[in-house]
């Protein structure tokens, strides 16, 4: 691993108005993180780690404190840096796909692409690629109606991978899924963390997760409670 973290949170806090008042979501967190780790934020729902992961992301800034990405202080950023970041270095999953009906599967994770100005030829290939990664190049040319859940959950993977990011944001990313399906995204992603080097940083409360995780750092009223290295996997590979 590069000794340079790829993420580095020095004296983090947010705060949001409510009210007359604010509420404060993060209080002074310090962390980073390593290209290629396999990570989590865990906590109970207002624990703050839905947060901390938005401003990773360059979805938010710090009310306090220094977030640095990929070298670049995410306070500083103006609008066009930010986006320019998220749509070139960094990839998102959520618990709803959030895949566009009207569009093919196809279409769907090549939407990522058409940001970055790649040809034709470009994008077909790394579409069909990321569809291969994910198990899906057969149906490459569904609509998401014709999907499972897992599938659906296995295209937006494909979306977010298919531009090689170095930063992998998940937010609950198995909270829609049965278990079966669960582990088989979950090993998916695993595997690619380990094919890519890409840096997976996780949102969740969901056991089944944590079982994938080398790291958990555990969150509780907007602080870190404990950063938990795993040195024993039950089901990582």
């Amino acid at each position: 691993m590069d000794t340079q973290p790829i993420i580095s949170l020095s004296d983090v806090s947010k705060r949001f108005p409510v009210g007359d008042g604010e509420f404060t979501a993060l209080k002074n967190i310090n962390l980073s993180f390593q290209k290629a780790e396999f990570a989590g934020l865990v906590g109970p729902s207002g624990s703050g780690k839905t947060t901390l992961l938005n401003i990773i992301g360059s979805l938010d800034s710090p009310s306090e404190g220094k977030a640095v990405v990929m070298g670049k202080s995410i306070s500083a950023l103006s609008h066009r840096e930010s986006a320019l970041l998220r749509n070139h270095h960094i990839g998102f999953i959520f618990q709803i796909y959030n895949l566009l009906p009207v569009y093919t599967v196809f279409e769907n994770v090549e939407f990522a692409l058409l940001l970055q100005n790649r040809s034709a030829d470009e994008r077909k290939k790394a579409v069909m690629e990321a569809l291969d990664w994910v198990g899906l190049s057969s149906m490459a040319h569904k609509r998401p109606d014709k999907l499972s859940g897992g599938e659906g959950q296995r295209v937006a993977i494909a979306r977010a991978m298919v531009k090689r990011p170095a930063i992998l944001l998940a937010d609950e990313p198995t909270a829609n899924l049965d278990a079966e399906n669960a582990h088989i995204v979950l090993k998916m992603m695993k595997k690619l963390n380990k094919e890519l080097d890409t840096t997976f940083l996780f949102s969740t409360h969901d056991e089944k997760v944590m079982k994938y995780l080398d790291r958990i750092v555990h969150l509780r009223d907007g602080k870190v409670e404990e950063d938990e290295i795993i040195t024993t996997q039950q089901a990582a590979s």
